[in-house]
Formats: C-alpha cells, sequence, structure tokens
C-alpha cells in the first residue's frame, strides 16, 4: 500500500504546462524547501510546472522536516529499518510520478527530477528502473544507492548531471565520481558533473547555472 505523497506547486510563468520539474528534498527538510528554486528557475523555464513533494515518513532528527528513509548512522536506525524504508520511499515516489503525469497530462521525457541529498539518492535508484526514461535527472549532494545492481536493474538510461560541493562534510564529494563512473559501466551515455568549489553541503549559484543549463537543454522540445 503506497503512501499518498502530499506537496506544493509552482505554476508556469506561460500559464501553459509544456513539462515539469519534480523537486526531492534531503533528508530532514520538506518539499518547500526546494521549491523555493521555482522563483530562479522560472524565469528561463517559462512553460515548466514546479512541484514538490513531501517525503512520506516524519523525521526523528528533525521534528518539522521528513525523510524519505531512515539513515542509520544519523538517527541510529537499523540496516534493516533504512532497507524497509527505502523500498517504501520508491513506491510511493512510482506512484507520485505515475499520478502526476496523468493528471498534468505529461509524458516522462517532459519531467525531470530535481534531488538534493537525500533525494539525490532516491531519484538516482527511482528514475533507471522506470520503464520510460525521463528527461533527466540532477542530481546535487548526494550518492548512487547499490551501484553493484544498477546494469542489471536500470532499464531506462535518462541524462544525469552530478553537482557536488567540493568542502562537503555530510556527502563526500568523492561520492559525485564514483556515482558517474558507475553510471557510465551501467550503460549511460548522458552524464555530466560539475563540482561547486568552496561550498558545503548545499547548492551555490555556479551549480544551480549548471542545472538550469541541464534542464534548458533536457525539457526544450
Amino acid at each position: 500500500m503506497t503512501r499518498v505523497l502530499q506537496a506544493e506547486k509552482v505554476a508556469p510563468r506561460s500559464g501553459e504546462t509544456r513539462n515539469a520539474v519534480v523537486f526531492l528534498h534531503g533528508y530532514g527538510a520538506n518539499g518547500a524547501d526546494l521549491l523555493g528554486l521555482a522563483q530562479p528557475l522560472g524565469e528561463h523555464l517559462p512553460d515548466t510546472l514546479f512541484v514538490a513533494p513531501d517525503a512520506p515518513e516524519a523525521c526523528a532528527g528533525a521534528p518539522m522536516g521528513f525523510q524519505w528513509f531512515p539513515i542509520p548512522w544519523i538517527d541510529g536506525s537499523s540496516e534493516e529499518a533504512a532497507e524497509q524504508g527505502m523500498r517504501a520511499a520508491v513506491a510511493d515516489l512510482d506512484a507520485f510520478l505515475d499520478a502526476f503525469m496523468v493528471d498534468e497530462d505529461l509524458m516522462p521525457e517532459q519531467v525531470a527530477l530535481f534531488g538534493f541529498s537525500q533525494g539525490t539518492m532516491l531519484a538516482l535508484h527511482v528514475a533507471p528502473r522506470r520503464p520510460d526514461a525521463m528527461a533527466g535527472i540532477v542530481a546535487f549532494s548526494g550518492r548512487l544507492l547499490a551501484p553493484e545492481v544498477l546494469a542489471d536493474e536500470a532499464v531506462s538510461r535518462p541524462p544525469v548531471l552530478l553537482v557536488h560541493g567540493n568542502m562537503d562534510d555530510l556527502v563526500p564529494v568523492h561520492s559525485m565520481p564514483e556515482a558517474a563512473e558507475a553510471l557510465q559501466k551501467a550503460g549511460w551515455k548522458d552524464v555530466y558533473a560539475h563540482v561547486m568549489e568552496g561550498t558545503g553541503h548545499g547548492i551555490a549559484p555556479d551549480g544551480l547555472g549548471v542545472a538550469l543549463a541541464f534542464l534548458r537543454d533536457k525539457l526544450s522540445f
């Protein structure tokens, strides 16, 4: 039984939805945390609908925030609980995306995922296992989970942009080249990477600029 994700939206500036960006927030945050990026991005993506669901579980480490799944080294949960939470979150997000695309009359190639931290981990896991390739994945400050099974489990290979701060003390920057290598070994052709110099666990202006260029390219019709 999947859980229904609550989401906020920012409508396209043009008034006409031609494509969409789905924000997936980090551990302990909420959808609104990333939805603020709709303003600077929307200036250059006037036909884009932005949507930001809240993760399905309350976060023990952040009373006002949410989590996609537990993280043992942060919240003391078991590896089994983290694995079960991840599987549930995958099902929840898949159901959300299916319903969202039906409601907005959008095809997978018109929808991009934009993840941060734990949201990136989920995006990089879910999108390749969906039958139809999405427009792309913008992956900030996260890592690729279970790279050893990606080649066997991937059924689509959407373009991926990996962005990471070289001063990140939560998710080490070496997670980025590790993800890029695993994606390429699993058959990806379109993998891009950008390092945000002097940036910690966050989104710097240069990283957002690279993400905008990627989205404009992949969502153009």
